[in-house]
């Protein structure tokens, strides 16, 4: 693999808490995220709402400072970066919403919005390239002169990514792009994510509550749960072996044909914990079927487990794996 394009080092996000009467307690949105991503690598996010994924996604793009830790751009934090490197550096970082619908100002033709980020970083013919990048996305030229709510749900989003790819970028972050999308459109909008990753090599921060999803379109996957992470390692061994309780209760979760993998389904004890009172030890263990009195004593450790490059954050997993 080649040397990471971005990276997080114990990156964590506190809020402070809020209150009308009374002081409340900081959120704690992410917790000590260690992550790398290579040019061209797709890396899958995926837990529950809550779980500190869409955090994470913006604690990587640099639109959000981090409480601890830091993020890099080829070895460069982004806290180094002012002025007109900061300007420079912006076009290479871009997002794909969940909401495609909200994240267009109704107000605009789609055309003008994809051409802002071709004009503002000087990248020459705007008028021609929203026309190739309406192409690119499965559109057609002449859209670029209609309005927001004269498309449907999965052309709003294919018009996100194109105003995504107005600026060349080298790494995208999709948080949940296609979950607000009827299944067949979603589909359709992931296959044209990965044929954009193919042909551009763009490296990619997918998130998601779906890991099927996941491991369709990334490389590696990584599972969160209250700011942390529980698992994390190649997406197919992932999917096919999950180690963790918590993963295997998402994947447990997962539509199935078939009648007798359907009746696998791992049903999870209650409510998560609110992210501002997590619980002692392994932040999973109140609604875990495998916990131990250890697991309200000690925090687990994000171990290596198996031949397969994953690594586990459980002090049962060689017992449950």
């Amino acid at each position: 693999m080649s040397a990471a394009l971005l990276e997080a080092r114990d990156l964590s996000k506190t809020f402070p808490g809020k209150g009308m009467f009374r002081k409340s307690r900081p959120v704690q949105a992410v917790r000590g995220i260690n992550m790398s991503i290579a040019r061209g690598e797709a890396v899958g996010v995926v837990g529950e709402s809550g779980s500190g994924k869409s955090t994470l996604g913006r604690l990587m793009l640099g639109l959000m400072p981090p409480t601890e830790g830091s993020v890099a751009v080829e070895g460069r934090p982004l806290s180094d970066f002012t002025g007109a490197e900061w300007r420079r550096l912006r076009r290479r970082l871009q997002i794909v919403f969940q909401d495609p619908y909200g994240s267009l100002d109704p107000r605009r033709r789609v055309g003008s919005q994809i051409a802002d980020g071709i004009r503002l970083h000087g990248r020459g013919d705007a008028a021609k390239q929203v026309a190739a990048l309406l192409g690119r996305v499965g559109l057609e030229p002449a859209h670029a002169e209609r309005f927001p709510h004269e498309f449907s749900g999965g052309q709003r989003q294919r018009i996100g990514i194109a105003r995504a790819l107005s600026t060349a970028p080298d790494f995208l972050v999709a948080d949940e792009p296609v979950s607000a999308l009827d299944v067949s459109i979603q589909a359709q909008v992931i296959q044209l994510l990965a044929e954009l990753r193919h042909d551009l090599g763009l490296a990619m921060l997918f998130i998601s509550h779906d890991l099927p999803v996941v491991a369709t379109l990334c490389d590696r996957v990584t599972v969160m749960y209250l700011g942390r992470v529980m698992e994390e390692g190649p997406a197919r061994p992932i999917f096919n072996r999950p180690v963790h309780p918590y993963t295997r209760a998402l994947l447990s979760a997962t539509p199935r044909l078939d009648p007798a993998r359907r009746a696998g389904r791992i049903l999870l004890k209650g409510d998560p914990p609110s992210p501002a009172d997590p619980p002692s030890g392994c932040v999973f263990r109140t609604r875990c079927q495998h916990a131990v009195e250890a697991c309200a004593q000690t925090v687990p450790a994000l171990a290596p487990f198996g031949d397969d490059g994953r690594r586990v954050a459980c002090i049962r997993a060689g017992e449950i794996g």
